[in-house]
């Protein structure tokens, strides 16, 4: 499969080439045939210049100015606004030279300036490296140079003034589609490797995971079993992109209008070691919200169990808020210092933040640490009652 890289000013391409390259190698061998024409021109009519010499100086300026800079004009890296302002220079002055050199009677009968039609090389490179707006800047700097040194406002100067202005607008645009087209091609190239990694991925996970799942379904008995099938079914979905099987804790009984008590999920963890304390009254949730909830309280604990030790104590505390459901979960563990998180994150252990981060923000809310060395965790988990 093709890849494609991005380049400076948008400029993109499948392994390094970009479909606005063609446009780029028109402009470069056009400022040399349009040099060519420049030269013609001027060893036709030179005898009539009131100081020819001067004119020959300056084509050969520009030849030497075309020639080191025709790399350049092939290439949107290689071409740099200071070389386009540069080459804007050297058009402007050909059009102020022609209006000195040239015999005032021939300007006045509408000949052509020393570099003719290589001015508009300069337009098509601004319209090339920024789109449509320097393009017509560069238009506008040479047409009026021409109306100010090379025989006012004529009727031919407009004329090419308007022409020029047409083209630079028309390449820049033209060229700011290319790369908008190519970015979207790149996203959708990403996507697409993105979609065989998951497949790879499938079938690793496949040939692992799910397979332990099935087992312990089958061969243990009781909770365990029964939580390794529900964690099956929804790996099984999560992988062929269907919906995830709503758990059992998060399916609402009949009659309650598809909410859940929130003190009837978190009295399961009370135990030995760990206090559950919650309003007297009910604290209603949508179910799947409330499932969510509990489940991430469950990871809270798993995570005292697993960082704290069997013997750490646990307190869950529900608070139920006029805007919001609150639950707290705080241990008496060794606590971790400032910054641990964002360690475990950036070295790809993600279970805080899928397990407890993740599903309080696809509900809409939040869920703060606080935690400091030898002071235990606290996990403040926030829902709105409005998400």
């Amino acid at each position: 499969m093709a890849v494609l890289r991005s380049g400076p000013d948008g400029a993109v391409g499948a392994g390094g080439m970009s479909v606005e390259l063609p446009m780029w190698r028109a402009i470069s061998v056009f400022r040399v045939l349009a040099l060519g024409y420049a030269l013609a021109r001027y060893a036709d009519a030179y005898r009539h210049y009131l100081h020819p010499v001067s004119g020959w100086i300056y084509l050969g300026a520009l030849v030497i100015w075309t020639l080191a800079t025709l790399r350049a004009f092939g290439s949107p890296t290689r071409l740099l606004w200071p070389v386009l302002v540069a080459d804007l220079g050297m058009a402007v002055a050909g059009v102020v030279l022609s209006g000195i050199d040239d015999n005032p009677h021939r300007i006045a009968a509408g000949a052509l300036t020393l570099d003719t039609i290589w001015a508009a090389g300069t337009v098509l490179g601004c319209a090339a490296k920024g789109g449509w707006r320097p393009a017509s800047a560069a238009a506008l700097v040479i047409g009026a140079a021409n109306i100010l040194f090379h025989g006012g406002v004529t009727g031919d100067n407009v004329h090419n003034a308007v022409l020029l202005m047409m083209a630079g607008v028309a390449i820049g645009y033209v060229m700011e589609l290319a790369r908008a087209s190519e970015a979207t091609l790149t996203q959708a190239l990403k996507v697409e490797a993105a979609a065989r990694e998951r497949e790879r991925l499938t079938r690793s996970i496949h040939d692992g995971v799910l397979q332990v799942l099935a087992l312990t379904q089958r061969q243990v008995p009781g909770e365990l079993g029964r939580l390794a099938g529900e964690q099956e079914r929804a790996l099984r979905a999560l992988m062929t992109g269907a919906l995830v099987p709503e758990q059992r804790s998060a399916q609402a009984p009949e009659g309650q209008d598809g909410e859940r008590d929130l003190r009837e999920l978190l009295a399961p963890f009370a135990g030995e070691r760990v206090t559950v304390s919650a309003p007297a009254t009910p604290v209603l949730l949508p179910a799947v919200a409330a499932g969510e909830l509990a489940a991430a309280v469950r990871a809270a604990l798993d995570n005292v169990r697993r960082h704290a030790g069997e013997q750490a104590r646990a307190w869950i505390l529900l608070e139920d808020e006029p805007a919001a459901v609150i639950v707290s979960v705080r241990d008496d563990g060794p606590g971790f210092a400032p910054g641990r998180l964002a360690e475990a994150r950036a070295a790809g252990r993600l279970g805080v933040a899928q397990s407890i981060e993740g599903r309080l923000r696809d509900l809409g809310g939040t869920a703060i640490f606080h935690s400091a060395p030898g002071e235990g965790v606290e996990v403040e988990m926030t829902v709105p009652r409005e998400g």
